[in-house]
């Protein structure tokens, strides 16, 4: 007993100076980045780069989180700009006036462009139109006081992301743009053509919403589930990632009842989401169900986020699965299906997204909206009647 206490002893010590000693250093090198992020902003405010711009003052840090270029006639507003966003991360020029911001753009890339409301020369409405004419790629955000919020909204119809109200504090400050930055980096990736991938024994799934992951060795059926012989002859069965990552918000699997015979074609197991709304899987082959992964009962939250390998959702004995996996996808011909089915839900959304009403308004569809989806996406992707 003694042995045993001191070994515990000796254990829970181990973890206690581990914890402590990571705990140091995350502190250590969060100390060095700051550091170095002041000696920047003290560097990069005695550089000349006034032959770009005559107010131009550009503070550049290692592997930003993004790129701003800020303009704002009151100088104090731009101190507190470089002095919040550079030691949180990012690289920032700050000019004066809108005709220098516009200057700029044409020779730089940025990320964002915050501009003042009210200047004088060039207003932010007028910076907003020129940089989303000249660089439709680069979110314009509105720097306003309380008594324009109105005017701010509105340059939104130009195509403004947002707008900040000043004054602000720090913590405001760099919580609305780290917002803003996911908010940029979600709709980039949207705008991205979704990739496909097959998954082999040595690479990670994609945990993306844009990449497709295709397991290597499994076959595909075109109701979108996937199958995996084993070695004794039994098949597990599986939702396919394409399902999976657009029916995310999983609320219930409703497993099928283990002995049951099932046919290639008909209904095996369904999935709710959303509040309600529910998706009937087709199975892909012939037989007798074996076994049920149980576990989908209980957390059929854990259905999207898990590996292929623990995602089963069913076993089965099949009883012409030579004639039938002649039916099924493996390999390249698959990855090449799957591109052509992305492409075809993304005109299947086309005429949704249509109703946003400005080009960056956020878009939610209706339950109307989401009721015809799952009826098109059923009836087109699962050939259900």
């Amino acid at each position: 007993m003694v042995v045993t206490g001191i070994v515990i002893t000796t254990i829970i010590a181990f973890i206690l100076v581990d914890l402590i000693l990571r705990t140091l250093l995350k502190k250590i090198r969060e100390s060095r980045i700051v550091r170095e992020r002041e000696k920047a902003l003290d560097i990069g405010l005695k550089l000349d780069v006034s032959e770009e711009a005559k107010t131009l003052k550009r503070v550049e840090v290692e592997n930003p989180k993004a790129r701003i270029l800020a303009v704002d006639d009151e100088s104090i507003i731009l101190d507190s700009f470089r002095k919040i966003l550079v030691i949180d991360g990012y690289s920032i020029d700050t000019v004066e006036k809108g005709s220098e911001a516009l200057g700029l753009i044409r020779k730089n890339d940025y990320d964002f462009v915050f501009t003042d409301l009210k200047m004088p020369e060039m207003d932010g409405v007028d910076v907003t139109k020129s940089v989303k004419h000249m660089r439709p790629d680069i979110d314009v955000i509105i720097i306003t006081g309380y008594a324009s919020v109105d005017t701010a909204v509105e340059t939104m119809k130009y195509g403004a992301m947002d707008y900040v109200q000043k004054p602000f504090t720090e913590n405001e400050l760099l919580k609305f743009v780290n917002a803003a930055l996911i908010k940029r980096q979600d709709r980039i990736e949207k705008q991205m053509k979704h990739k496909v991938r097959l998954v082999t024994s040595g690479t990670r799934e994609s945990k993306s919403q844009y990449e497709l992951n295709v397991p290597a060795g499994a076959f595909i059926s075109d109701q979108h589930a996937w199958v995996r012989i084993e070695l004794n002859g039994i098949v597990r069965v599986g939702l396919d990632d394409l399902v999976r990552k657009i029916f995310n918000n999983i609320d219930a699997v409703l497993l099928p009842e283990v002995n049951r015979e099932i046919e290639k074609g008909g209904i095996l197991f369904s999935i709710q989401y959303g509040g309600g709304h529910t998706l009937e899987i087709p199975s892909p082959v012939s037989g007798k169900i074996t076994a049920v992964n149980l576990e989908h009962a209980d957390h059929p939250e854990w259905l999207s986020v898990k590996p292929f390998e623990l995602s089963w959702i069913c076993a089965i004995e099949p009883s012409d699965i030579a004639r039938e996996l002649q039916t099924l996808k493996i390999g390249a011909a698959s990855i090449d299906w799957y591109q052509s089915e992305v492409e075809r839900y993304n005109e299947l959304l086309k005429k949704f997204e249509e109703k946003a009403t400005t080009a960056n308004a956020d878009f939610e569809l209706s339950e109307s909206d989401k009721t015809e989806i799952l009826f098109e996406f059923s009836k087109t992707f699962l050939q259900n009647k």
